[in-house]
């Protein structure tokens, strides 16, 4: 099973206490968010997963402490740095002091297991086209030697936008086009892989590769094994990655980003905060009388069961 900590909420940021105890006491609660009455447990033993994936806006919280993980499991970290200032991230930190974080996380894990998330791109007055890409190349000049790729993604036009960013601008096809091409260019200047995520468009005029963010061959190659080639089913249009099972829960970043899927709003979202324990199993609140306990169903998704943990697996890192 593949472990996913970040996609709900940013764990590393606001829960690491919780998140390293999880693994020090070997299992985790998480709710069904269909069918909240619903509980799941995992084991989180190394034989019971076969990689974590990190995706975070800020790891300087778990840094420290983050060898008690990498030590003992396979992983992947996905570090979101984007154009975006205080007036859309209220609670993310600046672009430089990201980079010196990321390059602070590359000392622990390597660059062949970072990838650089630029998303979502959006429009307002403020983040034009030009503010973008200015931007884009700023970062890309700094973390070319220090990532494995950079995955970029168009702002999802949710209908709680209208709500949370009334500001924002709808991005058109030709603006997409232009993004792209630019980006294109700049990732091939610097020498950075440059791919989409959530999109069954094809920009691989522009040398950008397809979407797929966890694929078998980017999470093989980074840890030295292999993965069956196995899709995840997704609702998302166009996401090709491979099957993941997060721990977290929706509603509860407190980074404040308008732009952002996982919370109705930051309102509520400070509210669901403040019912975690970081010594609960559950990233919120307890169970209660009233939940269902079931064990998650966890398959390995490695070609051999038997393979080994590597923290090297040269074989895997060289190429694209």
């Amino acid at each position: 099973m593949i472990l996913n900590t970040g996609a709900r909420t940013d764990t590393v940021q606001y829960y690491s206490e919780w998140l390293l105890r999880r693994f020090q006491e070997g299992f985790v609660y998480t709710r069904n968010p269909f069918y909240p009455k619903t509980v799941i447990k995992y084991e989180l033993s190394p034989q019971k997963i076969d990689a974590v994936l990190f995706c975070s806006k800020n790891y300087a919280p778990i840094l420290p402490r983050l060898h008690e993980i990498t030590d003992k499991y396979r992983t992947y970290f996905y570090y979101t740095i984007t154009a975006h200032g205080k007036d859309v991230e209220p609670g993310v930190p600046s672009v430089d002091e990201s980079i010196k974080t990321l390059y602070e996380l590359e000392k622990i894990v390597g660059r062949n297991k970072i990838a650089w998330r630029y998303d979502p791109v959006l429009f307002t007055r403020a983040y034009t086209y030009e503010r973008h890409t200015k931007t884009f190349e700023y970062i890309a000049v700094k973390l070319a030697p220090h990532i494995d790729r950079c995955i970029f993604s168009f702002v999802e036009m949710y209908k709680k936008l209208e709500k949370n960013m009334p500001e924002i601008i709808p991005l058109t096809e030709a603006d997409k086009y232009r993004l792209a091409q630019t980006f294109g260019k700049i990732a091939a200047k610097y020498g950075i892989v440059l791919q989409t995520c959530g999109t069954k468009k094809d920009w691989s005029a522009f040398g950008i590769k397809a979407s797929g963010c966890a694929t078998p061959e980017i999470l093989g190659r980074a840890n030295g094994c292999e993965f069956r080639d196995l899709k995840h089913k997704s609702v998302r249009e166009g996401c090709n990655c491979m099957e993941s099972r997060d721990i977290g829960a929706y509603d509860t970043c407190i980074n404040g980003c308008k732009y952002c899927y996982a919370n109705k709003d930051p309102f509520t979202a400070f509210k669901n905060y403040k019912l975690h324990d970081p010594y609960s199993p559950l990233l919120t609140g307890h169970l209660s009388e009233e939940d269902r306990l079931t064990d998650g169903n966890q398959r390995s998704l490695l070609k051999s069961s038997g393979q080994q943990l590597s923290l090297f697996g040269e074989e895997f890192m060289a190429g694209v």
